[in-house]
């Protein structure tokens, strides 16, 4: 199959808009391990970028930077033209950088459709609690608007059927896709996945491929994907950026990172893809 098949053109073939992200010579250090190492690189509207390389590599946390959980050591990151040092996670998932986690993180005693509608909430609902309490016609038509919503995206990522469903009944894969339909239901801006495709099963990783093209093309978002599964990059991405021991290796388009000989010794050589 041809890696580049039905993708859409990667944004230095379309056109040379500034970056939406922009992360600048970022140093990371635990204690005297330098996770990630004098590393720039640039994420545009529009685009999918895989972001591959061995475990150690500094993917995690290089978006852990980004989302700003983590601070860096040096260097900086510049979100739609403004500096990140000072920005909380909180301000950044509410100006549209959103994330999903190696390790799911679904709210188990709610349901599917509460846990997607959990992510609106920020916004209020007009009236406080009394009108949560009386049901004010403003605060209803709110809450059904947004549920209405929710229903979009949880049919977007195919778990519509599963919208009552208690999250912590859901096998590994369902509370994957359940993650991805609360990080795109309120319109990201930038979409951070960590490894989204581990547990699905093969028929619903195509399908989760789909959704991401979909949401990219409706909310012209940038995406980043941190995935093991080489080849699901390969189809998904219009980019690719290669992590080794903190360091970028390789940055192109899927073909030219492919065979780029120093990645394909370390990740196509065999069978297991790091």
């Amino acid at each position: 199959m041809d890696d580049n098949a039905g993708r859409e053109p990667a944004q230095s073939e379309v056109d040379s808009s500034e970056p939406l992200v922009r992360v600048i010579d970022l140093t990371v250090r635990f204690g005297g391990v330098v996770a990630v190492s004098d590393v720039s690189v640039d994420f545009h509207s529009g685009q999918i970028c895989g972001l591959i390389g061995p475990n150690g590599a500094g993917k995690t946390t290089l978006f852990d930077t980004i989302s700003g959980i983590r601070p860096p050591t040096q260097g900086s990151i510049r979100y739609d033209g403004i500096d990140m040092r000072r920005k909380s996670v909180t301000w950044r998932s509410r100006h549209g950088m959103r994330r999903t986690f190696q390790r799911h993180q679904t709210f188990g005693w709610l349901s599917v459709e509460d846990n997607v509608l959990a992510a609106l909430e920020w916004r209020g609902g007009g009236g406080g609690l009394l009108a949560d309490m009386v049901r004010f016609p403003s605060r209803t038509r709110i809450e059904s608007s947004r549920r209405r919503r929710v229903a979009e995206i949880l049919e977007l990522c195919s778990i519509a059927d599963l919208a009552k469903v208690s999250a912590a009944r859901l096998p590994l894969g369902k509370a994957r896709l359940v993650e991805m339909a609360r990080a795109i239901v309120d319109h990201p801006r930038v979409l951070l996945l960590d490894e989204p495709t581990s547990g699905l099963e093969e028929s619903e990783v195509e399908s989760f491929a789909e959704s991401v093209r979909m949401i990219r093309k409706e909310e012209a978002c940038t995406v980043v994907v941190i995935e093991h599964d080489v080849g699901f990059v390969m189809r998904l991405a219009d980019r690719v950026v290669v992590l080794n021991l903190g360091t970028i290796v390789a940055d192109g388009l899927p073909a030219e990172v492919r065979n780029n000989k120093t990645v394909a010794e370390a990740y196509f050589g065999s069978k297991t893809q790091s």
